[in-house]
This record gives structure tokens, C-alpha cells and sequence, in this order.
């Protein structure tokens, strides 16, 4: 099936790639590497004659095994283009949803459908002729409907709708509990369970959800769905495919060679992977490891003594359920209105913005379900808008603002907040990143092993354009949301932390970015050229109080400024500034601006620091050299980041401090280290601005701009006069972040107390945790059924004993033990504190006393540590 063009081109990078150094696997590999090079030349030359599933059939290997080479054989940077990445990743992602739907969907038929079913039942609906019609209808229906077929909600929501329409349509007989029951009553009260050939079959289906929804309503009880939206995409979507399939019943169910016929069309066209090969356990469809989603199916058993609630592995498809309802809940008290504390801040502005805000998320709605529509079908234009998405995310906007503006009471002392809330960007923003969350959590990624949301084509920053939102503007809003709404989950907060680090390393940076004019204005209004904001900032602790409102409403005064009359809150309105105005006005200074760049000081840091413990461990003496290069060309060279990305500026200050050091160092090295560290793209290093709409690799990005632009900045490094070293940034604990780790009791008795992770099953209202993590002999969730009362009273006891001893503790003058930044769980014979053995003859006062005295010792010697730590600082 491969032309002549794709072979030759083909061979010769074959050729190429056995000669490579480092080529072993190729050599190893030949056949598995023809096929990846005829793979990559077909998708380039855009002359693809066959489908992926085929060329995985003829080199005998599987999609995982396939990527993986893949990624082995990219050891030049040319060798696989940015078209092949991104071919690779659609398939990962289609790869990665129809893995998780298909395991969800055969436990689910396994729930619904009888395995051997009375004899009553013909055998031509036997259980695996059920499964072949439910899955290829549902491929069908999918590839037919969707646009965007990565969307793992979604796609979920329509395998309901199919599981609906064909339980409906069996034999009661073949069915387990409730849904035998459902279908007779349906059955009884006349509704056409196995309609003749011919019926109308939209009425008839339309018909038949009418009168009863009795199945609709048990399934998204049971996967935790949400009974509109799935509702909504029956008739919108799945109705309409049914009609435009024009499928038969026969028996019951469609005719399995129709609907056959109708996807080979569609994967022919396609030519990507033939999910039927699931139904057959195909090896070129299984993973090499085993996926989180088959691992522990049967919860393991507890000790006889033991009364714990079995708690389900967590798929990706409960995982995203749970993650909508959880924020569902959320967000069930709220309403889509403004609240009654909200128009009493808005009566209090100088400028009434109620009807503003009102028309802006009316004008919104519109915009979302149109952008909603274009990008996954225009049947599912109602479910971004109405039914769930922006409906939930104007609610959590008029939450997060009632939040912010409480919060700016406090601080501030006023309730007159008229130029913040009539700041048309302010509100955009606000607005937007509300529906960011929401779209995030329904996004949810469905890879095995990564909990993160999925890049797809509804991802960050695909909101920023429906809302016509700079990037800039949308990043000072981040922080102070995550701020103002405690409830947010552990994987939002991640979320939106990614999001800010997506604008700061290359989003603020491109073209038409209010970044640059505030750089400008910044150098305009210090009277220098060469730094847009003060470079002793990167050493300073990253401690501030900024809101969003600072941010937004900055320039704000300049903290060397001293002036009569109180200060000037960002968030004043005209009435209450201060009367006094001085005379003479120096120089303002941008707070947003001041405050972006410490943070990206930060993010470029840890970058270089994690890409240079990889590669020059060995030469500590460079790490601060190639910083200084780095923060010089952010601070003075700032134009190069134009359109570009900040780890392209890091790799070729890399580069550049070991090419003038004499350090064997080469690019090939440094892009092998960087696609190893999280959240990378290959498309960083592979696809550079080199001039206007000229893209190129990165090393010749580094010869014909980076080193000629600061040439003989580099070569200093070189002579015997070096330049000043930039101070290395702080860095903080990310304020994003919250302890995860267990914390213990003090004065021991092996007892932590761990905050809540999310959930894998709501169960009567209440989260049930993720991990029974530390395995111990007792593990209670506050708020879920525990079993019998000694438990409760074990730990009462427990508690008490440890109270006890904190009281004997301070009666001899001896302070409890602290936390630990490492725990041990459960070792027999080993105090937590220290690690040290205890006889099995000694007594538990002998114990507790040599618990205390090496408790004791551990701390003077962290004093001392301290100490010596602090003077050497000093010194410094």
C-alpha cells in the first residue's frame, strides 16, 4: 500500500537511523524500525495509504510498544517532525479514551446483562453478540457525532445514551436487577420493546424516552451522571445519529453487518486504530504494563476482625464523574444570579455595574455556545451552554467574586469598590477562569498514568480566544481565585498552577501581549534602557499581599514614594482618596508587572536547576553563571522572548556558558535531558522563530539570533573579568500547595492525620478517600460508616495515653517531639521519632523515657545546625 516516494524517502532515513550514534535499538529492532520510518515519512509527505492499525499488525507490535519506539528512534531532533508529534499525540489521546471506555463499558454490561441466560432466549442474542452491537453502535455513533473524540465526558455520556436504547430493547430475560424490572414495566405500560421493521424510528425512539426514563435514570444514578446532560445529548445527538444511520432492528438490536459496514467506512477513512480489535482482547490494543483501570478489580480482603468499607479502584472514567459531581455539589447552593450580598456591593459603587455584569455574562453565553459548538458539534451546543458548563461557571464567578470582594473588605475597610467592578478586563477574566475550571474538570485526561487534565482541543488556553482574553490580563486573576475559593480541588488548583506557568513561560510573551507596553512604560517611567524592573528582585523572598485587584487596577504608587495622607489602595474608589495630593509625582511602577516577573524569575530557576542537575551535576561551579546569562536576557534581552518560549532561552544559556567553559556539552544532549522532564513539548526545541514566520531548530536559533544578539555578553564569562553573578531567587513554598503528607500526633502512638484527597465514590453525600494510605490496623474517613464503636474507643484511648504523656512532657520541662519530615509506619520495634530499637524487655517507661531523651538530642542538634547554617549565611 506504500507509494514509491514514501518507500525511498523512508529508506533513506532507515539509513540515517542505523548509522546514528547510540543506534543499538534500531540495529535490534529492524523490522519495528522500517515500520516507524515509513510511519513518519507518510505523515510528512502527507501520502498515508494505510492505517495505523495495519502497520501495527504488520511489524507485530503494539500502540504503547509502537510510541515508546518512537520516542527511542527520535535521537536526531529532525528525525520526527512537529506533523508527526502531533499526529502521535491525537492517536495517544483517541488511544488513551477508548482504552478506558471500553474496560468501563464490558464491567458495566457485566452488571446489566445476564452471562447465561434462560433458554428462552435465542441464541442469537447471546452475550458476546449483545457486546459486539452495544460497542461498534457507540464507535459509530462517536466517530459520526463528535468532533472532538478525545473528549472523555462526553464520549461517556453518549455510551449511556447507547446503553439506554439497547437495554430497551432486549429481552427481560437477559437482564440482572433493576434493570429486568424497569424494561417489564415498560413492556406493561405498551411501549414497543422489539419494534417491527419500517416503524418511524424517530417517533418511536423519541417516543419511548418520553414514557419512560426509568433505564436513563438508573444508569446515571449509577455513574454518578448528571440526567440532563445526558438526556440532552439523546435527543440532540444520538436520536439524529440513528436517523442519519438508518439502522434496522432485527431481533431487537441493529443488524451487526449494517452497522459493520458503516465503520469500516469511517476507520478507512480515518486511518487511525480500529476499535473493534477491543472486543477481542487484541495485543496490539493492550498496554505493556497493566493499567491502573484492570489493577485490584476485586477489592482485597480485610482482616476478619476488620469492618472497613471496600473502597473501588479509581478509573479515569470514575475519576472524571467524581470530579463533576464533587464540583456539582460545590456549586448546588449557588445561583445564576447575583446574590443578595453581591447587589448590596454593587448598590455601594459609585458606578452601579449590576446591569453591566449582567449583560456581559449574557453576551458570553452566547460567544461560549457558539465557540462550544465549532469545536466539538453543533448537537452539543445546549450541553456548553445551558445544561452544565457555562451555567456552572457563572455560578462559580458570582461565588469566587462575592469571595474576592469580602476579602478586599477586610483588607481595606471600605465597601465602595466602583472602579474594580465597572473593569470590563477584571470581570472577563474572573469569568473566564470560572469557566476554565468547569471545562478543565469535565477534560480530565484520560491517560492511566497521568492526572492531569488532557491537552485536547477544548484545553487551556482555548478560552482565552472565546473570551477574546489576553493572556496577561487572564494570569493576574489566577492566584487571588485560588485564594477565594477553599473548595477547589487538589487537581484544579494543580490546574490553574499550570495554566499561570503556560503564560509565564510563553503565552505572555507573544505578539500583541500588554506584557511588552508595560515593559516599555516601565523603562519610560524608571529613565533607564536596560532593566524593566529592579534586578535585586530574584533574592528576595516571594512574600506578598497583592489581590487582583492590585493587579488590575496597577500602575499603584511606588514603595520608595513617600507621601502625605494615607496610602492609596488599587481598590479605593474617587471618594475615599486621600485629600492631601502631593505637589510633585515621582515615578509610578507597575505592580502586576513587578510581580510577573518574580514569578517567572522563580519558574525559569527551577527549570535551569532541574535541567542542570541532569546534565552538569559534576560542575556546581556553572549553575550560576548560566543563571546570571538566563536572568540577563530576561531583564535586558527581553525582546528575544518574543514569540518564543522560556526553555529555549534557558537550553541556550546553557549551552552558551559551556561552549565558552570548554565543557563537552552538546544540544543532542541537553534536548535528550529536557524531553525528560515534565510538561515538555517537543515543538520547544524543534520548531523555533528564527525570523518573521521562519521556524527552525533550536541550534540554529542559538547561531543566528541568540549569539549574535548577546555575543559579547557570553564571552565575558571567559575572560578574567566575569560579570556580576545574579543573585540566586528564593524560592518559596508554591502558595498554590497544601500539605499532603500525614501528620502525626505529637507525643507518637503511631497516629496521622492526613488531609482529605479526592474521592473515587460519593456515597451518600459523603468523599470517600482515594488511598488507604498508611496501611495500618486502623484507618477511619470522618463522615463515611466505620463499623464497630471499639475502634473509636481504641483511638480515644490512644489519645488519651498521649495526652497523658504531653502532661507528664511538660511538667519535667521537655517539649514534644516535632513532625517529621519522613514517617515510618507500623515497624515493629521502631520509635517514629528516630528510628531507634527498643529491647523487647524494656519497659514502656524505659521506652517512652529513651523516646524523650532521643527526641531531645535530635532537636539540639537541629539548633545547632541552624545555627552554624545562619552564621554561614551571614558570612556570605
Amino acid at each position: 500500500k506504500v507509494s514509491e516516494s514514501v518507500r525511498e524517502k523512508a529508506w533513506k532515513t532507515y539509513e540515517s537511523l542505523s548509522a546514528a550514534d547510540g543506534a543499538l535499538a534500531c540495529n535490534t529492532k529492524k523490522k519495528e524500525t522500517w515500520g516507524v520510518c515509513i510511519f513518519i515519512v507518510a505523515i510528512d509527505l502527507d501520502e498515508v495509504t494505510f492505517t495505523f492499525t495495519e502497520l501495527l499488525k504488520s511489524i507485530n507490535i503494539s500502540v504503547c510498544t509502537f510510541f515508546q519506539f518512537l520516542k527511542e528512534v527520535d535521537v536526531n531532533m529532525d528525525t520526527v517532525s512537529t506533523k508527526v508529534d502531533s499526529t502521535v499525540s491525537r492517536l495517544k489521546k483517541k488511544y488513551d479514551v477508548l482504552f478506558a471506555l471500553y474496560h468501563k463499558f464490558e464491567r458495566t454490561c457485566g452488571l446489566i446483562y445476564l452471562e447465561q441466560p434462560s433458554s428462552e432466549i435465542s441464541a442469537e442474542l447471546s452475550s458476546v453478540l449483545v457486546l459486539k452491537n452495544y460497542w461498534i453502535t457507540f464507535l459509530l455513533a462517536k466517530g459520526k457525532v463528535l468532533q472532538v473524540e478525545d473528549d472523555l465526558v462526553i464520549s461517556f455520556q453518549l455510551l449511556l445514551c447507547v446503553l439506554d436504547y439497547f437495554i430497551k430493547l432486549s429481552p427481560p430475560a437477559m437482564l440482572k436487577e433493576p434493570y429486568k424490572s424497569s424494561v417489564s414495566a415498560v413492556t406493561v405500560n405498551g411501549s414497543a420493546r422489539t419494534p417491527r421493521r419500517g416503524q418511524n424510528r424517530s417517533s418511536r425512539t423519541a417516543k419511548q424516552l418520553d414514557t419512560d426514563t426509568k433505564i436513563i435514570e438508573i444508569l446515571c444514578k449509577e455513574h454518578d451522571c448528571n440526567l440532563d446532560e445526558v438526556k440532552n445529548v439523546y435527543f440532540t445527538s444520538f436520536i439524529p445519529f440513528l436517523n442519519s444511520a438508518g439502522i434496522v432492528a432485527s431481533n431487537g438490536l441493529p443488524e451487526v453487518e449494517v452497522i459493520l459496514k458503516q465503520y469500516d467506512e469511517l476507520y478507512l477513512k480515518n486511518k487511525d486504530i480500529d476499535a473493534r480489535l477491543f472486543l477481542n482482547h487484541d495485543e496490539t490494543l493492550q498496554p505493556d504494563v497493566i493499567p491502573c483501570s484492570q489493577l485490584e478489580r476485586t477489592p482485597l480482603k480485610n482482616n476478619p476482625d476488620e469492618e472497613i468499607n471496600n473502597i473501588l479502584p479509581q478509573t479515569p472514567v470514575r475519576a472524571a464523574m467524581n470530579n463533576i459531581q464533587q464540583l456539582s455539589m460545590i456549586l448546588n447552593s449557588a445561583t445564576d444570579k447575583p446574590s443578595d450580598t453581591l447587589i448590596k456591593y454593587f448598590n455601594n459603587c459609585t458606578v452601579n455595574p449590576k446591569d453591566s455584569i449582567l449583560k456581559r455574562v449574557d453576551s458570553f453565553d452566547h460567544i461560549f455556545k457558539k465557540k462550544f459548538a465549532e469545536a466539538v458539534g453543533q448537537g452539543w451546543a445546549e450541553i456548553g451552554s445551558q445544561v452544565s458548563r457555562y451555567k456552572l461557571g457563572v455560578r462559580l464567578y458570582y461565588r469566587v467574586m462575592e469571595s474576592m470582594l469580602k476579602s478586599e473588605e477586610e483588607r481595606l475597610s471600605v465597601q465602595n469598590f466602583s472602579k474594580l467592578l465597572n473593569d470590563n478586563i477584571f470581570h472577563t477574566s474572573l469569568l473566564a477562569c470560572a469557566v476554565e475550571v468547569v471545562m478543565a474538570t469535565y477534560g480530565r485526561n484520560a491517560s492511566q498514568s497521568d492526572s492531569t487534565s488532557a491537552e485536547t482541543d477544548l484545553s487551556f488556553p482555548w478560552i482565552l480566544n472565546v473570551f477574546d482574553l489576553k493572556a496577561f490580563d487572564f494570569y493576574k486573576v489566577i492566584e487571588s481565585f485560588i485564594r477565594a475559593e477553599p473548595s477547589l480541588t487538589r487537581e484544579m488548583i494543580k490546574h490553574l498552577e499550570h495554566c499561570e506557568h503556560r503564560i509565564m513561560e510563553s503565552l505572555a510573551w507573544q505578539s500583541g501581549s500588554p506584557l511588552f507596553d508595560l515593559i516599555k512604560q516601565s523603562k519610560e517611567r524608571e529613565g533607564q534602557t536596560d532593566q524593566p524592573e529592579p534586578t535585586s528582585t530574584p533574592n528576595m523572598p516571594f512574600q506578598h499581599n497583592h489581590t487582583a485587584a492590585d493587579l488590575y487596577l496597577s500602575p499603584v504608587k511606588s514603595p520608595k514614594k513617600k507621601a502625605s495622607g494615607p496610602p492609596l489602595s488599587a481598590t479605593s474608589p474617587p471618594d475615599v482618596q486621600p485629600a492631601v495630593t502631593p505637589p510633585t509625582q515621582k515615578p509610578q511602577k507597575s505592580t502586576s508587572l513587578s510581580l510577573f516577573y518574580k514569578k517567572v524569575y522563580l519558574l525559569a530557576y527551577r527549570r535551569l536547576h532541574t535541567l542542570f542537575l541532569h546534565l552538569l551535576s559534576e560542575h556546581p561551579d556553572l549553575e550560576p553563571l548560566i543563571w546570571t546569562l538566563f536572568q540577563h536576557t530576561l531583564q535586558n534581552e527581553y525582546e528575544l522572548m518574543r514569540d518564543r518560549h522560556l526553555d529555549q532561552i534557558m537550553m541556550c544559556s546553557m549551552y552558551g556558558i559551556c561552549k565558552v567553559k570548554n565543557i563537552d556539552l552538546r544540544f543532542k544532549m541537553i534536548v535528550s535531558a529536557y524531553k525528560e522532564l515534565g510538561n515538555t513539548n517537543q515543538e520547544t526545541f524543534k520548531r523555533v522563530l528564527i525570523r518573521e514566520e521562519q521556524y527552525d531548530s533550536i541550534i540554529v536559533f542559538y547561531n543566528l539570533v541568540f549569539m549574535q544578539k548577546l555575543k559579547t555578553n557570553i564571552l565575558q564569562y571567559a575572560s578574567s573579568r566575569p560579570p556580576t553573578l545574579s543573585p540566586i531567587p528564593h524560592i518559596p513554598r508554591s502558595p498554590y500547595q497544601f500539605s499532603n503528607s500525614p501528620r502525626r500526633v505529637p507525643a507518637g502512638n503511631n497516629i496521622y492525620i492526613s488531609p482529605l484527597k479526592s474521592p473515587y465514590k460519593f456515597s451518600d453525600g459523603f468523599q470517600s478517600p482515594t488511598k488507604m494510605t498508611p496501611r495500618s490496623r486502623i484507618l477511619v474517613s470522618i463522615g463515611e460508616s466505620f463499623g464497630t464503636s471499639e475502634k473509636f474507643q481504641k483511638i480515644n484511648q490512644m489519645l488519651c495515653n498521649s495526652e497523658c504523656q504531653l502532661k507528664r512532657s511538660a511538667e519535667v520541662g521537655a517539649a514534644a517531639p516535632k513532625p517529621l519530615k519522613r514517617l515510618r509506619f507500623d515497624i515493629e520495634g521502631t520509635d517514629e521519632a528516630d528510628g531507634s530499637k527498643h529491647l523487647p524487655q524494656e519497659s514502656k517507661f524505659q521506652q517512652k523515657l529513651a523516646e524523650m531523651t532521643s527526641t531531645r538530642t535530635r532537636m539540639q542538634k537541629q539548633k545547632l545546625n541552624d545555627g552554624n547554617d545562619t552564621s554561614a549565611s551571614e558570612e556570605k
